[in-house]
């Protein structure tokens, strides 16, 4: 499934691949991104908060930075693991292969605790957590091999390296349980994951990157923001999930998740991630990963 959108400074192409059954509950999508961008020119935006993905460049490659982090260019290969910041980039014309891990998808592909990598983004061909899935880049690289043959090489690999795990019913009852708007508390959170509060917790950190309750914090503050993004000349109060207190409450929580006040994110461009958001939710029915549900 694909879609075009132009802006005035670049084109942005999206392919969005619902995975073999086999692999259900553990990817948000395979998707594709083609960027063109006029005059050898670079775009910047900033990526919100997400699960991990593995992202492989043929042609530019971005340079990314979390706050705080340091910056990394010139990787063909990026990274990066469970975030609740922003990730700024910058880009020019590329395509780019996008794999990103539901929390399920962790538990089976990575033997870490998906907290010990959050907010953080790396070059995957040399950090210990990704560089098993560095042979992706002989294929999806290259510019020259074909869309089919990219994507049977992915296939191969999540194949190769996907592993059972014991607590995966677990993972999954925590999933639904988050993804559900009307669950806002911690303690209803364990209730409609059947589990307690201490156990719910470290079953979050180990595959889910972040505590319950910041968790359920992200999800809240993605639905404001997708709202926002889909409708654009929308305004704050409008998009606002409804579980938010005030405008003050939410104002706090938009600069904690994205270091900038509302109004600033407002008045930025976003050549990429509007056009991005907006064929997602079209195509998908989600605009962002962090609202994919596991089924």
């Amino acid at each position: 499934m694909s879609e075009v959108a132009s802006t005035a400074s670049c084109q942005v192409r999206s392919h969005f691949i619902s995975p073999p059954a086999e692999f259900d509950g553990c990817f948000t999508t395979f998707y594709r991104l083609e960027l063109d961008i006029a005059d050898g020119a670079t775009v910047w935006d900033h990526l919100q908060p997400e699960w991990a993905n593995i992202r492989f460049f043929a042609g530019g490659c971005p340079i990314s930075q979390l706050p705080g982090g340091p910056a990394l260019s010139g990787a063909r290969f990026t990274a990066t693991g469970p975030s609740s910041l922003p990730n700024r980039f910058e880009l020019g014309s590329s395509q780019m292969w996008g794999i990103g891990f539901l929390p399920l998808g962790w538990a089976r592909y990575f033997d870490v605790d998906a907290a010990s990598v959050t907010n953080v983004v790396v070059d995957g061909s040399k950090h210990p957590c990704f560089i098993k899935f560095a042979p992706l880049c002989e294929v999806l690289c290259d510019a020259g091999r074909s869309h089919e043959e990219q994507l049977e090489a992915i296939y191969a690999m999540m194949r190769e390296l996907s592993r059972p795990n014991r607590d995966e019913e677990k993972i999954l009852r925590v999933h639904r349980a988050l993804v559900d708007p009307e669950v806002t508390n911690v303690a209803d959170f364990a209730e409609r994951s059947g589990k307690t509060v201490r156990s719910l917790e470290r079953v979050c950190l180990r595959y889910f990157g972040f505590a319950p309750k910041l968790l359920l914090r992200r999800q809240r503050f993605m639905r404001s923001l997708t709202s926002f993004m889909l409708h654009r000349g929308s305004k704050w109060t409008e998009a606002m999930d409804e579980h938010y207190h005030d405008q003050a409450q939410f104002t706090r929580e938009f600069q904690q998740f994205m270091v900038m006040k509302p109004t600033d994110y407002a008045a930025l461009d976003h050549p990429i991630l509007s056009s991005f958001m907006e064929q997602r939710a079209r195509i998908w029915g989600s605009a962002a990963q962090t609202l994919d549900a596991p089924d």
